[in-house]
């Protein structure tokens, strides 16, 4: 690859998904995109770039920035946040909507759905929230991220990451070699196609957003306007959760840290 072609890709990706590609990150395009040239009929990540810079075939684009984006993620990732989910936000939360029984959440960039998932299981199985009306939507930037977890089907490896036994038990049936969940929960969520780079005003308004782990993939400025409207699209008396190495603080002061909380943030 040519300094050239790194250019054409970096900015690409900018453009498109917000992500920043640092100098050491770079080798991921030759392990990434490889597939990807070759799945559309290219020789090398040369002849792709040459394609991107005029006129790409339907579909490159999109599937050169769904191979970029980082697709980690295992249930009940870091734990801590899940169980200031069940000890502070829904107590939190059920005292302020008691009217109306009814919770909206949005895992934003939730790969492959071991996320909204999780937060599925955990509303289920919470006895103080029989009879509340609970509504969970995931979105990723990547189609294929959110047909595989609309679909529900996980490999044993994947269980065996972070997913406590008896919600393997509870929740999943064996299929083959894989483990599929239960259609109630697939059925819990919303699972969209959605940029986070877009205005997600026409997703509605949500009583916990969870964001995380993705602002590290992102350079200051696009943290800002991503933030800013997560902020607007969180309840007033909402709450954001962040990854563990993840802050508004010096970024945007539409959001403050909940103090003795680590990782849970509110609307100023």
């Amino acid at each position: 690859m040519t300094g050239l072609d790194t250019q054409i890709l970096t900015t690409l990706l900018k453009e498109r998904s917000g992500l920043s590609l640092t100098g050491d990150k770079q080798y991921l395009f030759e392990s990434r995109l490889g597939p990807v040239a070759r799945s559309h009929g290219f020789k090398s990540l040369g002849e792709l770039t040459d394609a991107l810079r005029r006129s790409p075939p339907p579909g490159l684009v999109r599937a050169v920035v769904e191979a970029m984006a980082t697709h980690e993620s295992l249930f009940f990732r870091d734990v801590k946040p899940f169980e200031e989910l069940r000890s502070f936000i829904i107590p939190k939360l059920m005292e302020a909507r008691a009217g109306t029984k009814t919770l909206r959440f949005w895992s934003a960039a939730c790969s492959t759905g071991q996320e909204p998932y999780s937060l599925a299981m955990l509303l289920q199985d919470e006895p103080r929230l029989v009879g509340w009306r609970l509504q969970i939507t995931a979105t990723d930037l990547s189609t294929q991220a959110i047909e595989r977890a609309a679909a529900g089907r996980f490999t044993h490896f994947e269980v065996q990451r972070g997913l406590p036994a008896k919600y393997l038990v509870k929740h999943f049936k064996r299929n083959g070699d894989d483990w599929e969940i239960a259609p109630a929960l697939r059925q819990a969520i919303t699972w969209k196609v959605f940029n986070l780079l877009d205005d997600p005003a026409p997703l509605g308004s949500f009583d916990v957003i969870l964001c995380r782990n993705v602002l590290i993939y992102f350079d200051q400025e696009t943290k800002r306007l991503v933030l800013e409207r997560l902020a607007r699209t969180l309840a007033k008396d909402g709450f954001l959760m962040l990854g563990s190495a993840e802050t508004t603080i010096g970024i945007t002061d539409r959001l403050r840290p909940v103090p003795e909380h680590h990782g849970i943030y509110v609307p100023t």
